[in-house]
Formats: structure tokens, C-alpha cells, sequence
């Protein structure tokens, strides 16, 4: 059976900013700022809703990135690596906003969650070519993203939906190439347990 990629939800677009702009951003430009975040607060806003899961805590993530992103835009080297510097403010925000949760769950490991051995290839986008994505579908992988340990969640995301490559995760995270790898191929595997879980139940929740 064929296999296909079959989700990429709305702003997964990797942000990408022109060097033009960094450099007036860099000068306080008044305009800058404005273009910035027409440009890609959106984008900023997805990010922080996939990783939170509340959409005030996204909103405020979002305030928080870009005023230190507008604070601290004096102190990159390279323009090159604003994204992964950027995605790091990001992700900051958003694991601070979920440590301050009272409702945040204990973390588990991915070892104690996953009941057996991965797969070779256990890249949760990969489902049969007849899966249709509905709105139900479309909700439990969300909720299946938003219940890896943080660890995880942060690097599926940044690498699958955000579309950040592994150096640029591993800059965001600050965090070691081999390690992105080896927790995004963990972070997969317990998603795709998920949703096979959940479509060998009739792809409904168990009553």
C-alpha cells in the first residue's frame, strides 16, 4: 500500500526573514517591527498554540518572543541563524508558560510510553493513502503531539511542522545534532502508536 505525507497543518511554513529586514530591525526601525510581525506572527501564534495548547498562553507566548526578540535582535552574529535563535526565544516562552501550569502533567519518558521496539521508519505523517483527515482525526494528533514530555513535543514540532532543519533545531534547543535526532525518531514512533491505536479502534476514543 502506498504510503504518502498527509498533514501539514495551517502555518508550518518555515519562517523565514530577509536579511534586509534583521538589519532594520537591528536599527530600531519603527517600520520593521510592524513588518516582522505582519510578516510572521502568525506564524509564531501556531507555533505557540501547538506547543501550550491554550490559545491565551500562545498569544502571550507570542507578545513575550517578539519583545525579546525586538530586545536582544542587537546581539546575533549571523544573520543566517536567526531562525534557530528565534525559535529559541520561542521555545523558551512556551516551556516557561507550561512549568507556571498548575494542570501540567508529570513527565514520562518516551521508553516508559512506547510499548515496544520503533520502527525503522516510524515517521507519524506516513499513513495508508484511504485515511482521510477529518476534523476528529485532525484533533487527535493534536492531542497526541500536545501529551509528549516537553522534550519531545518541542523537537516533533520544531522539525515537522515548523520545518526547521536538525541544526536549526538542535541551535533552538540548544541541544547536541545527534540528540534532536534520536528524540524526533522517539517523538514519531509514539505518535504513530497513537494514531494506529486509535484507527485500529474504529478511530473513535475507547467509552
Amino acid at each position: 500500500m502506498a504510503a504518502r505525507s498527509i498533514l501539514r497543518l495551517p502555518g508550518g511554513e518555515a519562517v523565514q526573514v530577509p536579511e534586509e529586514l534583521i538589519d532594520r530591525l537591528k536599527r530600531k526601525d519603527p517600520a520593521a517591527y510592524e513588518e516582522f510581525l505582519s510578516l510572521y506572527g502568525k506564524q509564531l501564534l501556531s507555533f505557540g498554540f501547538r506547543m501550550c495548547g491554550d490559545t491565551e498562553d500562545a498569544r502571550e507566548v507570542v507578545q513575550e518572543t517578539l519583545l525579546k526578540t525586538f530586545e536582544s535582535i542587537g546581539d546575533l552574529k549571523h544573520s543566517g541563524a536567526f531562525k534557530g535563535w528565534l525559535y529559541r526565544i520561542a521555545t523558551n516562552a512556551c516551556l516557561m508558560r507550561r512549568r507556571r501550569s498548575k494542570f501540567l502533567k508529570e513527565e514520562i519518558t518516551l521508553d516508559e510510553a512506547l510499548p515496544g521496539p520503533a520502527r525503522t521508519d516510524p515517521h507519524w505523517q506516513r499513513l495508508p493513502d484511504e485515511v482521510v483527515l477529518g476534523g476528529e482525526v485532525k484533533e487527535k494528533i493534536r492531542e497526541a503531539i500536545l501529551n509528549l514530555p516537553d522534550t519531545y513535543r518541542s523537537i516533533l514540532i520544531l522539525r515537522d511542522l515548523e520545518g526547521l532543519d536538525t541544526g536549526e533545531t538542535a541551535t533552538a534547543l540548544s541541544l547536541s545534532e545527534d540528540v534532536v535526532k534520536m528524540r524526533l525518531h522517539r517523538a514519531r514512533a509514539k505518535i504513530r502508536n497513537d494514531l494506529e491505536a486509535y484507527f485500529q479502534n474504529g478511530g473513535r476514543q475507547a467509552g
